[in-house]
């Protein structure tokens, strides 16, 4: 379908015609006629289908009409997640208002100079495009005013309740006045993102585009098994030296990475730059504008970058780090293959990753392809999650789940039919049981005949070839498994309670009680203390 039967100003239309767009997008074919009705529309889309033309053109022609409220304040305003998807709207909207009268926009990012964003705020404002915490950073400063503002676009709505927005867009809608259209664009309208729809608008038209087959098959994903970080390292060198690879994005997991691996790339004779969060927003820009340029052919970025990102030149992704949210892969991969293009994705994943291609490959309904690079083959086998079918689950085996029967000693048990607890195996003769452990020490006699050693006296307990013998106590042999020996030490016991009550001080002791002080002789005239009622 065409644009000029979507219901557009001729004005406008002029505008997409020299922008270079012929045929709308089907969420462009659902969303505009819908908004210029001034209702407000819940849109789920996939990336790339063309959504900022479908919430900017009917938002842009409600400023054909004269503003209901004398101020400077913008009558549009958008919220965007990130500084570089931000820039990118401001650009398609100074695009399609070209046309228009006194028409300004401004964009409010961090990272950006407080003073050129509060030049344009000071004069009367069309259009505003903003990340919301610059914005309410503008809003506590009282520099902005939304008395005017008639349109609330959302985009990118998941992604800003991902990064932590939620508070800071109930902050800004709760300044916007209660007669307003409300556009909520989200590649999901489930779970959180719905309660805040439901929350932010009033009597919404729901419009859910399913993402095209064929724009997914133009991008071919592989996927590259590494031992270890060296050895991604080497992948992704012989990746880059491809002579298909026209430019790449290097997706890393954290700013540090980024810059360290732009280091090494430079250092390996690669065009290559960096671009993560921590970067003022004029250094993202230059380095955005030197990959448009053609300058750089490697960029290495964190998650930033996943979405605002629309150059011609990339012809591969490369996910050197797998990102912890199936959604933000399809973001990824999808800076390549943009319009129409073909393009290739490359995931680099260690061996105990399969868990996140898993999660990936059920968000995308795609099995991704292993492949190798050859004299880079990996040496070792992915980590499973899954045990063997023949592993036993019994003792020093995988460990079993709930209801799972269990072994001793590689023996089945079964629970269903097990004989009576005094009638089993394990519970008989406890404690004679000559063959169930071997010895403790050497050659002591086993734990089911100590007690029948002991009763034929000390002499039959054998004796350690050690230089102290067991038992041996200040030079006198002790058998502690002996009767005599437990009736002294119980003797010894009382004695020791009876002299915690008695007198203290340097009173006299009664007649026949021991003394509290001082050691007791034993056989040999050795003199030593009892260490403990059951530790000799």
């Amino acid at each position: 379908m065409s644009f000029s039967e979507l219901g557009l100003d001729p004005v406008l239309l002029q505008s997409v015609l020299e922008a270079g767009y012929e045929h709308a997008t089907p969420v462009q074919v659902q969303a505009i006629p819908a908004a210029l009705t001034g209702r407000d529309l819940l849109v789920s889309s996939h990336t790339g289908s063309g959504k900022t033309a479908a919430f900017l053109l009917p938002s842009i022609q409600r400023l054909l009409a004269e503003p209901k409220a004398k101020s400077i304040g913008p009558r549009v305003l958008v919220l965007t997640p990130t500084r570089e998807l931000a820039l990118q709207v401001e650009k398609s909207a100074m695009k399609y208002g070209q046309a228009l009268r006194r028409f300004r926009t401004a964009c409010l990012v961090g990272g950006a100079p407080y003073g050129l964003q509060l030049k344009r705020l000071s004069t009367p404002v069309d259009v505003v495009v903003a990340t919301p915490g610059r914005l309410i950073d503008h809003l506590e400063r009282g520099k902005i005013d939304f008395s005017r503002l008639e349109v609330l676009v959302l985009d990118e709505a998941d992604r800003m309740l991902d990064m932590g927005f939620v508070d800071d867009i109930h902050a800004i809608a709760a300044r916007c006045p209660a007669e307003r259209q409300t556009l909520l664009f989200s590649a999901t309208l489930d779970g959180v993102v719905g309660n805040l729809a439901r929350e932010l608008t009033r009597d919404a038209q729901r419009i859910e585009i399913e993402a095209a087959p064929k724009q997914e098959a133009k991008i071919e994903q592989r996927l590259l098994f590494a031992d270890n970080m060296d050895h991604k390292t080497r992948l992704l060198d012989a990746l880059l030296r491809d002579v298909e690879l026209t430019q790449a994005i290097v997706f890393a997991a954290t700013k540090k990475s980024a810059e360290e691996i732009s280091d090494l790339l430079a250092d390996s004779g690669f065009a290559s730059d960096s671009l993560h969060g921590d970067m003022q927003q004029g250094q993202r820009n230059r380095a955005l504008q030197r990959l448009r340029d053609g300058r750089t052919r490697v960029l290495v970025a964190t998650d930033v970058a996943a979405r605002g990102i629309d150059v011609a030149g990339i012809s591969h992704v490369i996910n050197f780090d797998l990102p912890r949210q199936a959604e933000d892969y399809v973001h990824r991969i999808g800076r390549t293959g943009r319009a129409g293009r073909t393009g290739i994705a490359v995931s680099l994943v260690g061996m105990r990753e399969g868990g996140l291609v898993r999660a990936i490959e059920r968000y995308t309904g795609n099995r991704i392809e292993v492949h190798t690079l050859p004299g880079l083959e990996p040496t070792q086998k992915p980590a499973s999650a899954r045990p063997a079918s023949n592993r036993p689950r019994g003792h020093g085996g995988a460990r079993g789940g709930f209801g799972e029967k269990r072994s001793w000693n590689n023996e089945p048990r079964s629970y269903g039919d097990s004989p009576a607890r005094g009638e089993g195996r394990d519970n008989r003769d406890r404690g004679y049981r000559a063959d169930a452990r071997p010895a403790a020490r050497g050659d002591a006699p086993p734990r089911g005949k100590r007690f029948e050693q002991a009763m034929r006296g000390p002499s039959d307990v054998p004796r350690m070839t050690a230089d102290r013998p067991e038992g041996f106590r200040g030079g006198a042999e002790i058998n502690g498994n002996s009767v005599e020996y437990w009736e002294k030490r119980e003797r010894e016991a009382k004695a020791k309670t009876a002299r915690s009550y008695g007198p203290r001080g340097n009173a006299a002791p009664r007649a026949g009680q021991p003394r509290s002080h001082g050691n007791e002789s034993r056989p040999g005239g050795a003199r030593g203390g009892v260490r403990g009622r059951f530790k000799d």
